[in-house]
């Protein structure tokens, strides 16, 4: 991953050539030496991946979700995919 600085004042391209550009990597745009914004390649992802890893809500019952496995235990990743790919189909 490739990782580029750029300064405000120094940023004269359009966004569009900026995100042509980012490829595989960021592009951090700083104001006096400090970030302030990022450029960032998205690959294999969507806009609702995108939404939802901003969301405070959606963190919140992930953080939940993952304090109430670590107490009280649950089903593995592996054990459901076995059982969806066991369960019988509706027709």
């Amino acid at each position: 991953m490739t990782t580029r600085t750029l300064e405000l004042t120094e940023a004269t391209q359009s966004l569009a050539e900026y995100a042509q550009q980012v490829e595989d990597g960021v592009i951090i745009v700083t104001r006096n030496g400090r970030p302030i914004a990022a450029v960032v390649a998205l690959p294999n992802t969507d806009a609702e991946t995108v939404a939802l890893s901003q969301s405070p809500q959606f963190l919140a019952i992930i953080e939940r979700s993952r304090a109430h496995q670590a107490q009280e235990g649950g089903i593995s990743s592996a054990d459901m995919r076995q059982r969806f790919n066991n369960a019988p189909t509706h027709e």
